[in-house]
């Protein structure tokens, strides 16, 4: 089995992992290739999805390097290392911490805490506090993806997400407003308002903050 490396942020930083899952531990398993064993740390949510020790695994890599030292950190998707990474540049949350958050929350349910802006339930993650929460709210909201926090949004009125308020999404942004205050918008809009209503009556009801 191959390393495969990528030149994105130094030619020599590994950027995939694939080869025989030698061990299985919460948070820390060791991948071999070509003879060689790698460290690396994972967090829940990729380590569930991981096969028995013994078998062929695929992580994605963020190598991370600093002056005293380095670390690997394995993904099963690329959603879980790109939001890995947008944590990593919250000013207070280093690797341990962006770990450790998404290890509390699915990489959905985080992605929807931060557009909606609720510190709360962001606070109940170890490692974070009130303060970093709101940091994290003010630095990533207007930086996730668009679609995923239509995505966020809509499944916070219940369910998958409704075309609804997508198109609602759209249309205050068209409008002028901001991505992460259509998002604020629309959360606070009820579901029971949403099911009933048409997309206009939506966007009415969130201008009026009901």
């Amino acid at each position: 089995m191959a390393v495969r490396q990528t030149a994105r942020y130094n030619p020599r930083m590994i950027t995939l992992l694939q080869g025989r899952l030698e061990e299985k531990h919460p948070t820390r398993v060791v991948v071999v290739c070509q003879g060689v064993g790698y460290e690396v740390h994972v967090p829940l949510s990729s380590f569930d999805r991981l096969p028995s020790p013994g078998t062929d695994c695929r992580l994605l890599i963020h190598h991370h390097i600093w002056p005293d030292g380095q670390a690997l950190y394995g993904f099963a998707t690329e959603r879980e290392r790109r939001l890995f990474r947008l944590l990593l540049e919250v000013s207070g949350i280093g690797p341990k911490t962006a770990l450790s958050a998404l290890s509390g929350l699915p990489a959905s349910d985080l992605v929807a805490a931060v557009v909606q802006g609720d510190t709360k339930r962001l606070s109940t993650i170890s490692g974070i506090g009130r303060k970093t929460a709101e940091r994290m709210v003010v630095e990533l909201r207007d930086r996730i993806r668009r679609g995923e926090a239509m995505e966020a949004v809509a499944a916070a009125g219940g369910g998958g997400p409704d075309p609804k308020l997508i198109d609602a999404m759209q249309a205050l942004v068209s409008l002028g407003y901001k991505q992460a205050e259509a998002q604020r918008l629309l959360a606070a809009v009820p579901a029971e308002t949403v099911a009933v209503s048409t997309v206009e009556e939506i966007i009415r009801a969130a201008l009026r903050g009901h």
